[in-house]
């Protein structure tokens, strides 16, 4: 059975491509969209993708994918650094769970320095870009033991060795 991923964008991530490209990029969450989609197809997985800047409303997507999927990549965003309805949310969710940011967060100045909601999270990825995107979707589709045979050999050795 394919594996169903759920990835949740959280505020302000619809105004990417506009929002300080310096830090973010020109990349639009349209254009990560469609190629997490591309990713998806290649991975033999099937992928919803959300965006809110409505903090329960991102709780309630995670609420839904219990029992429906099998991973969670989010971006919180901003609530990174503020939500404790969100972690609790995520510890509900028993399957992958990896937090995405596009800019290095640990490099950033003290406000976005330090995540809470990644203490939740079984990984997180940060710093690079819209890229971390395709990298969190394969390293959960790992996670979960299913990388399709056309993803090379060596990358299926790590599965075990990544689950520490």
């Amino acid at each position: 059975m394919a594996a169903k991923i759920m990835i949740l964008n959280g505020p302000n991530l619809n105004f990417l491509g506009i929002r300080e490209p310096h830090i973010y990029g020109r990349t639009t969450l349209k254009e990560i969209e469609t190629g997490c989609q591309a990713m998806a197809d290649q991975l033999g997985v099937s992928l919803s993708f959300h965006q809110s800047n409505m903090e329960g409303e991102l709780v309630s997507l995670i609420q839904s994918a219990h029992g429906t999927a099998d991973a969670i990549i989010i971006n919180p965003a901003a609530y990174s650094f503020t939500s404790i309805a969100l972690i609790d949310a995520l510890k509900i969710f028993e399957g992958v769970k990896i937090e995405l940011h596009i800019s290095n967060i640990h490099a950033r100045d003290e406000l976005h320095r330090h995540s809470i909601t990644s203490s939740a999270c079984t990984a997180m990825i940060c710093g690079l870009g819209p890229y971390g995107y395709l990298a969190a979707m394969l390293a959960a589709v790992q996670r979960l033991g299913q990388l399709p045979a056309t993803i090379p050999p060596a990358l299926h050795g790590l599965a075990a060795a990544g689950k520490a």
